[in-house]
């Protein structure tokens, strides 16, 4: 139990470090939009609460990508994939999650929560974010799948033949 809260943290730590990485640094160092989670997260929370204090943005990314993005990983995305079509590879299903928290971050947080436009108005923050988040999801997934938190369902027995 303690190895598998410690998998979830390294990899949501990892994944959020690569996330910001992308889009804050890499992103813009290469002419494209920078990514702003924390003003984001800022205006959800003033959106919600009506005010944000000091510093709960930045609480509310690190969460975010520490704790409840990874968990969605392993306990949604990854068993109900191995229960749909568990032959696919995790990395796919790492990718499709990606975009999950793409649609879940830009539609519903920024959208539906916050009052922008819908993905941002598909401006190049859109397309920057779409990417940021399947790398996050492929970092974290890559972290739990290498650490063996993930499990495999049972192979299914063959028919014996009469």
């Amino acid at each position: 139990m303690k190895n598998n809260i410690f998998s979830v943290l390294a990899a949501g730590a990892f994944a959020t470090i690569a996330f910001d990485a992308f889009g804050q640094g890499l992103s813009p160092l290469f002419g494209y939009a920078k990514l702003a989670p924390v003003g984001l997260a800022n205006q959800t929370i003033k959106t919600v609460f009506g005010a944000s204090p000091s510093g709960l943005a930045h609480l509310l990314h690190v969460f975010t990508g520490m704790i409840a993005y990874t968990l969605g990983y392993l306990l949604i995305a990854r068993p109900l994939q191995q229960k749909i079509m568990p032959s696919l590879p995790w990395i796919a299903t790492a990718t499709a999650y990606g975009v999950v928290l793409w649609v879940f971050a830009l539609y519903v947080m920024a959208h539906l929560v916050a009052g922008n436009k819908p993905f941002l108005g598909f401006t190049g923050i859109t397309w920057v974010a779409l990417w940021g988040h399947i790398v996050f999801a492929i970092v974290a997934a890559w972290v739990l799948e290498a650490r063996g938190v993930v499990k495999s369902p049972a192979p299914k027995a063959m028919p014996a033949h009469a």
